[in-house]
């Protein structure tokens, strides 16, 4: 599976990497956020326009590849809009999680009067009562920057429950390498301002997992008719407290105990599991993993703070990357996870500089470089990262040797 970060991808088209063997899914091109879109539930083009468009939209992408490796686009545009995270099921059909919230207009760094009290809010019931009030009608004055979604004269929190996430199918009907038909099997996830942007998408054995805070959830077309039938929440609780927007659930995947792990960025969570058990992590992002049906839940590694996509390698390890906290100096990170680790990561060292000059004297982050790769001295607390990372990642695959040539095993 792979994923992309969550902006508005109005006109990114899905490309297919060959080698000599199967194949491989990267990322295509990101323009200007548009309004709110509105799709049909069912595009289908003809086959000629299907590989014209593809031809013309290869000829608009440039990217570097490898030797002996090529670029095609799968589904041009007009078949899908703003996906965030993909999926295949042993068909070859392509699942595509996609998200109308592209301008993320809750992103607390356009309000920073909410950080002091944001960040004392400790459930996302907590949160919901922040929303209902600061965005009530009662003060929709204030709140010109909310976009009349609804058109009902008003800037309030119901302008928001018109951005909606989709659950789109894609496939190729002819079997010549490019989709021509996409269905909307699914659109909603809008009940309140609670709700974040998808991040995350899995199939695994006929279910489909849905990564979108507040929660993780579990779908199922039963009938095959391309509808969802049936949504089941694996987990609640997250997203307690405004923050990046991007930061939400995101790198939902198998792993080799059979296992669902996803992560969610530092949005924070409070999760009561099967048990009665409460997981309360108010300023820091986390790895999560649970059965499919949801028992057996349990933070694997926490510390984080953005996490975008995870990997498994053949022995089982957990290898990530994670963003780093745009301090002067600090780099993002490679981080190798183990059940039970803390990297050290807490909101807290973020938002001192954005709101309170007077607070920045002494981070603990910075200043104790929690960020740095292990060195004599070093706080032994935290599970330190590998090594330093290229700015920006935003999702990795960990190839076995089957999807490319022997050249790119492991």
């Amino acid at each position: 599976m792979c994923s992309f970060p969550p902006r508005d991808f109005r006109r990114l088209c899905l490309l297919m990497c060959v080698a000599a063997a199967p194949t491989a899914l990267l990322s295509g091109r990101q323009t200007q956020p548009a309004a709110v879109p509105n799709p049909p539930r069912i595009v289908q083009l003809s086959a000629a326009d299907a590989v014209r468009l593809a031809a013309e939209e290869r000829r608009q992408v440039s990217v570097e590849m490898p030797p002996g490796l090529e670029v095609k686009v799968f589904a041009p545009e007009g078949l899908v809009a703003d996906p965030v995270a993909i999926d295949l099921d042993e068909q070859g059909t392509l699942y595509v999680a996609s998200s109308s919230r592209a301008s993320l207009p809750l992103d607390i760094r356009a309000h920073p009067t909410w950080v002091p009290l944001a960040h004392t809010l400790r459930t996302h019931e907590d949160l919901q009562k922040f929303y209902q009030r600061e965005l009530s009608p009662a003060r929709s004055a204030s709140n010109l920057w909310i976009e009349d979604l609804n058109k009902d004269g008003s800037h309030d929190e119901r302008d928001l429950s018109e951005m909606k996430e989709r659950l789109v199918r894609i496939k190729d009907t002819n079997g010549d390498g490019v989709a021509d038909v996409s269905e909307v099997m699914l659109e909603g996830f809008n009940a309140d301002a609670g709700f974040d942007v998808v991040g995350g998408l899995l199939y695994h054995r006929g279910d489909l997992f849905f990564g979108i805070a507040p929660g993780l959830w579990r779908m199922q077309d039963a009938n095959g008719d391309g509808t969802i039938d049936s949504q089941t929440p694996v987990s609640l609780g997250y997203n307690i407290h405004p923050a990046f927007g991007g930061h939400g659930i995101s790198g939902v995947t198998l792993g080799p105990d059979g296992r669902i792990y996803w992560e969610v960025g530092d949005i924070g969570f409070s999760v009561v599991d099967g048990t009665g058990h409460r997981w309360s992590y108010p300023n820091q992002g986390a790895v999560l993993r649970a059965n499919p049906d949801g028992t057996g839940f349990e933070v694997f590694a926490a510390g984080i703070r953005n996490l975008q996509e995870f990997a498994f390698d053949e022995l089982g390890d957990l290898i990530s990357v994670d963003n780093d906290g745009d301090h002067e100096g600090e780099t993002e990170r490679l981080v190798y996870l183990t059940e039970g680790s803390d990297s050290g990561w807490r909101a807290n060292w973020q938002y001192g500089k954005y709101t309170d000059p007077e607070n920045n004297g002494y981070n603990v982050w910075m200043d104790e470089s929690l960020f740095k790769p292990w060195f004599e001295g070093q706080a032994e607390y935290i599970l330190p990262p590998v090594a330093p990372y290229h700015a920006g990642p935003s999702g990795m695959a960990f190839n076995p040797g089957t999807a490319l040539s022997e050249a790119w095993r492991n």
